[in-house]
């Protein structure tokens, strides 16, 4: 099988929430597959730093700060794009944010904070892009990041669980919708990962040891392992996969 299958040359992917973690990993990771990669972030600084990062290792990228959970600055981020004649091939809707409470003990401001980050944001964003794709009439990918907990509820992180449940039902209806117009809406559910977000999960003892003790694969994920699922989502390699979920987890839920 040919390479090209999967060679992003060509192509402007812009992944959300990318200055570190997944987001970034996928920036390079998407980088090192050819494509031109716009990272961002809401912190300019944060922007600025991993796009030296990621230039440094020779990489086409550009920088744009702005809150994708703020539909004005997420229309106003687009018209920039627009004026700087940049079209977006690829989106990753990797943004998010994590709140630990019990629910009886949860704000509403906690809730519609996550809900807004992790699942709004990415109709706002998801909106945005596929309009232009439309228009455009070439077809593109969106790639959305949902998580373990968009199959399995797990206690203390209620608003996380229901908006990642429901980007896996957001993807399948942005294939509903636009499919016709050569569009694939995918999402990928990584696993218990070794990011920032997760640190005080994995410094925790009993939580490390449970995690390892509940995985077929005994261990925590890496962010760099979901790359190639999302090179594939990415690529010319999935163009007949639409509304789908892959679950980057070393065999968690398989044995649920």
């Amino acid at each position: 099988m040919s390479t090209a299958l999967f060679d992003l040359s060509g192509r402007t992917a812009l992944i959300t929430g990318s200055t570190r973690g997944i987001g970034f990993a996928l920036a390079q990771g998407l980088s090192a597959a050819g494509a031109r990669v716009i990272v961002n972030s809401r912190q300019q600084a944060a922007v600025d730093q991993a796009v030296a990062k990621l230039k440094e290792q020779g990489f086409d990228v550009r920088g744009a700060a702005f809150d994708v959970a703020d539909q004005d600055s997420v229309s106003a981020a687009f018209d920039a794009f627009d004026q700087q004649g940049l079209e977006i091939d690829i989106l990753v809707n990797n943004a998010g944010i994590q709140h630990r409470a019990p629910m009886l003990e949860l704000e509403l401001k906690d809730w519609q904070r996550v809900i807004d980050t992790n699942l709004t944001a990415a109709f706002l964003v998801g909106k945005e892009t596929a309009r232009r794709m439309v228009a455009r009439g070439r077809g593109g990918k969106i790639i959305n990041i949902g998580s373990l907990t968009s199959e399995a509820a797990r206690a203390t992180v209620a608003p996380y669980t229901v908006a990642k449940a429901g980007i896996k039902l957001l993807s399948r209806a942005m294939a509903a919708e636009w499919a016709r117009h050569d569009i694939q809406a995918n999402s990928i559910g990584p696993g218990y990962i070794l990011t920032d977000m997760n640190q005080a999960l994995v410094d925790n003892p009993q939580f490390d040891a449970w995690v390892k003790s509940s995985n077929p694969s005994q261990r925590w994920g890496k962010p760099e392992e979901l790359v190639g699922a999302a090179i594939f989502l990415a690529s010319a390699a999935s163009n007949y996969v639409n509304g789908q979920i892959i679950y980057v987890d070393g065999g968690w839920l398989s044995v649920l």
